[in-house]
Protein backbone atom coordinates (compact mmCIF):
# COMPACT_ATOMS: atom_id res chain seq x y z
CA UNK A 1 0.00 0.00 0.00
CA UNK A 2 0.94 3.37 -0.63
CA UNK A 3 1.90 5.68 2.08
CA UNK A 4 -1.34 7.80 1.52
CA UNK A 5 -4.52 7.06 -0.57
CA UNK A 6 -6.52 9.88 -1.65
CA UNK A 7 -9.80 9.50 -2.80
CA UNK A 8 -11.26 12.07 -5.02
CA UNK A 9 -14.28 13.27 -7.05
CA UNK A 10 -12.30 15.12 -9.78
CA UNK A 11 -15.80 17.74 -9.97
CA UNK A 12 -15.21 19.40 -6.50
CA UNK A 13 -12.96 22.12 -6.07
CA UNK A 14 -12.43 21.55 -2.24
CA UNK A 15 -10.70 18.28 -3.57
CA UNK A 16 -8.89 19.88 -6.04
CA UNK A 17 -7.73 22.38 -3.27
CA UNK A 18 -6.63 19.49 -1.03
CA UNK A 19 -4.94 17.64 -3.95
CA UNK A 20 -2.74 20.22 -4.78
CA UNK A 21 -1.65 20.82 -1.09
CA UNK A 22 -0.89 16.66 -0.52
CA UNK A 23 0.83 16.81 -4.24
CA UNK A 24 3.20 19.84 -2.37
CA UNK A 25 3.07 17.36 0.96
CA UNK A 26 4.21 14.08 -1.18
CA UNK A 27 6.94 16.18 -2.73
CA UNK A 28 8.10 17.64 0.77
CA UNK A 29 8.13 14.50 2.40
CA UNK A 30 8.53 11.68 0.08
CA UNK A 31 5.27 10.22 0.41
CA UNK A 32 3.97 7.73 -1.84
CA UNK A 33 0.52 8.90 -3.17
CA UNK A 34 -2.48 6.39 -4.66
CA UNK A 35 -5.06 8.30 -6.66
CA UNK A 36 -8.44 6.44 -6.60
CA UNK A 37 -11.99 6.97 -6.57
CA UNK A 38 -14.73 8.53 -4.70
CA UNK A 39 -17.90 9.25 -6.45
CA UNK A 40 -20.50 11.54 -6.01
CA UNK A 41 -22.39 10.31 -8.62
CA UNK A 42 -22.29 6.72 -6.07
CA UNK A 43 -22.84 9.03 -3.35
CA UNK A 44 -25.92 10.96 -4.68
CA UNK A 45 -27.79 7.39 -5.84
CA UNK A 46 -31.15 7.87 -5.53
CA UNK A 47 -31.29 11.35 -5.00
CA UNK A 48 -32.47 14.15 -7.55
CA UNK A 49 -29.65 15.97 -9.25
CA UNK A 50 -30.16 19.41 -10.54
CA UNK A 51 -29.54 19.47 -14.56
CA UNK A 52 -26.84 21.57 -14.16
CA UNK A 53 -24.77 19.05 -12.47
CA UNK A 54 -25.70 16.25 -14.84
CA UNK A 55 -23.39 16.49 -17.58
CA UNK A 56 -20.19 17.29 -15.48
CA UNK A 57 -20.67 14.60 -13.30
CA UNK A 58 -21.64 11.96 -15.94
CA UNK A 59 -18.03 13.42 -17.35
CA UNK A 60 -16.62 13.18 -14.23
CA UNK A 61 -17.96 9.09 -13.74
CA UNK A 62 -16.27 8.55 -17.21
CA UNK A 63 -12.67 10.21 -16.12
CA UNK A 64 -12.81 8.09 -12.55
CA UNK A 65 -13.16 4.88 -15.03
CA UNK A 66 -9.88 5.81 -16.50
CA UNK A 67 -8.49 6.34 -12.95
CA UNK A 68 -9.23 3.01 -11.94
CA UNK A 69 -8.32 1.51 -15.28
CA UNK A 70 -5.00 2.91 -14.67
CA UNK A 71 -4.43 2.13 -10.94
CA UNK A 72 -5.68 -1.76 -11.87
CA UNK A 73 -2.62 -1.49 -14.09
CA UNK A 74 0.04 0.23 -11.80
CA UNK A 75 0.00 3.75 -13.01
CA UNK A 76 -0.82 5.47 -10.13
CA UNK A 77 1.49 8.37 -11.57
CA UNK A 78 -0.53 8.64 -14.68
CA UNK A 79 -3.57 8.77 -12.96
CA UNK A 80 -2.30 11.79 -11.00
CA UNK A 81 -0.68 13.26 -14.39
CA UNK A 82 -4.71 13.19 -15.48
CA UNK A 83 -5.96 14.50 -12.92
CA UNK A 84 -3.23 16.88 -12.87
CA UNK A 85 -4.27 17.91 -16.63
CA UNK A 86 -8.28 18.13 -15.86
CA UNK A 87 -8.07 19.94 -12.59
CA UNK A 88 -6.12 22.30 -14.00
CA UNK A 89 -8.80 23.06 -16.87
CA UNK A 90 -11.69 22.72 -14.85
CA UNK A 91 -10.47 24.39 -11.54
CA UNK A 92 -7.96 26.72 -12.04
CA UNK A 93 -8.85 28.09 -16.01
CA UNK A 94 -12.44 27.82 -15.49
CA UNK A 95 -13.62 25.36 -17.92
CA UNK A 96 -16.75 23.22 -17.26
CA UNK A 97 -16.15 19.52 -16.43
CA UNK A 98 -17.02 18.00 -19.68
CA UNK A 99 -16.10 14.77 -22.16
CA UNK A 100 -14.17 17.14 -24.25
CA UNK A 101 -12.46 18.57 -21.52
CA UNK A 102 -11.83 14.97 -20.35
CA UNK A 103 -10.66 13.97 -23.54
CA UNK A 104 -7.96 17.17 -23.57
CA UNK A 105 -6.54 16.01 -19.91
CA UNK A 106 -5.86 12.29 -21.33
CA UNK A 107 -4.20 13.72 -24.62
CA UNK A 108 -1.85 16.39 -22.17
CA UNK A 109 -1.71 13.39 -19.37
CA UNK A 110 -0.15 10.97 -22.21
CA UNK A 111 -2.53 8.35 -21.31
CA UNK A 112 -4.58 7.94 -24.33
CA UNK A 113 -3.06 4.29 -24.37
CA UNK A 114 -6.12 3.45 -21.58
CA UNK A 115 -8.69 6.07 -23.10
CA UNK A 116 -10.86 2.94 -23.72
CA UNK A 117 -11.55 3.06 -20.18
CA UNK A 118 -13.54 5.95 -20.11
CA UNK A 119 -16.74 4.11 -22.02
CA UNK A 120 -16.49 0.99 -20.36
CA UNK A 121 -18.78 0.66 -17.88
CA UNK A 122 -16.66 -2.21 -16.65
CA UNK A 123 -14.96 -0.07 -14.69
CA UNK A 124 -18.11 1.02 -13.03
CA UNK A 125 -17.40 -1.95 -10.34
CA UNK A 126 -13.58 -0.78 -9.32
CA UNK A 127 -14.94 2.86 -9.04
CA UNK A 128 -17.97 1.77 -6.44
CA UNK A 129 -15.68 -0.38 -5.02
CA UNK A 130 -12.75 2.52 -4.28
CA UNK A 131 -15.78 4.88 -3.26
CA UNK A 132 -17.08 2.29 -0.86
CA UNK A 133 -13.61 1.98 0.53
CA UNK A 134 -13.23 5.63 1.22
CA UNK A 135 -16.71 6.11 2.35
CA UNK A 136 -16.19 2.88 4.94
CA UNK A 137 -13.37 4.39 6.27
CA UNK A 138 -14.29 7.85 7.04
CA UNK A 139 -17.84 7.86 6.77
CA UNK A 140 -20.50 8.45 7.54
CA UNK A 141 -21.89 12.27 6.14
CA UNK A 142 -19.02 12.88 4.14
CA UNK A 143 -17.84 14.12 0.88
CA UNK A 144 -14.79 14.03 -1.51
CA UNK A 145 -11.96 14.14 -0.87
CA UNK A 146 -10.91 11.25 1.74
CA UNK A 147 -7.68 10.25 2.54
CA UNK A 148 -6.33 7.12 3.71
CA UNK A 149 -3.11 7.13 5.95
CA UNK A 150 -0.59 4.10 5.90
CA UNK A 151 -1.09 2.14 9.00
CA UNK A 152 -4.08 3.96 10.51
CA UNK A 153 -7.49 2.62 11.36
CA UNK A 154 -10.02 4.99 9.86
CA UNK A 155 -9.51 7.45 7.07
CA UNK A 156 -10.54 11.02 7.38
CA UNK A 157 -12.89 13.65 4.87
CA UNK A 158 -10.71 16.70 3.91
CA UNK A 159 -9.37 19.07 4.54
CA UNK A 160 -11.39 21.61 2.91
CA UNK A 161 -8.70 24.37 2.12
CA UNK A 162 -10.15 28.39 0.62
CA UNK A 163 -6.57 28.24 -1.19
CA UNK A 164 -4.06 25.83 -1.91
CA UNK A 165 -1.38 27.23 0.82
CA UNK A 166 2.48 27.14 -0.34
CA UNK A 167 5.06 24.35 0.61
CA UNK A 168 5.65 25.33 4.20
CA UNK A 169 2.33 25.60 5.31
CA UNK A 170 1.21 22.65 3.34
CA UNK A 171 3.68 20.49 5.59
CA UNK A 172 2.73 22.50 9.17
CA UNK A 173 -1.10 21.83 8.47
CA UNK A 174 0.23 17.95 7.03
CA UNK A 175 2.06 17.61 10.67
CA UNK A 176 -0.85 18.72 12.49
CA UNK A 177 -3.67 16.21 10.94
CA UNK A 178 -1.06 13.31 10.99
CA UNK A 179 -1.88 12.46 14.70
CA UNK A 180 -5.51 12.68 14.04
CA UNK A 181 -5.63 9.97 11.74
CA UNK A 182 -4.13 7.55 14.39
CA UNK A 183 -6.57 8.75 17.34
CA UNK A 184 -9.51 6.45 18.23
CA UNK A 185 -11.15 9.26 19.85
CA UNK A 186 -11.18 11.91 17.21
CA UNK A 187 -14.04 12.47 15.28
CA UNK A 188 -14.65 16.30 13.90
CA UNK A 189 -12.66 19.71 13.49
CA UNK A 190 -15.11 22.29 12.06
CA UNK A 191 -15.76 25.81 11.68
CA UNK A 192 -17.69 28.09 9.45
CA UNK A 193 -16.57 28.98 6.07
CA UNK A 194 -17.60 33.03 6.43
Amino acid sequence: MADVTFHFDPLCPWTWRASRWLVNVAEARGLDVEWRSFSLAALNEGKEIPEAYRAPMAASSRALRLVEALHADGRDEDAAAFYTELGSRVHEAGAPLSGEVVAEAVKAAGVEDAAAALDDESWDAAVHAAHDRAFSSAGPDIGSPVIILEGAKRGLHGPILSEIPGVDDSVTLWDSIVPLFHSPIFFEVKRGRG
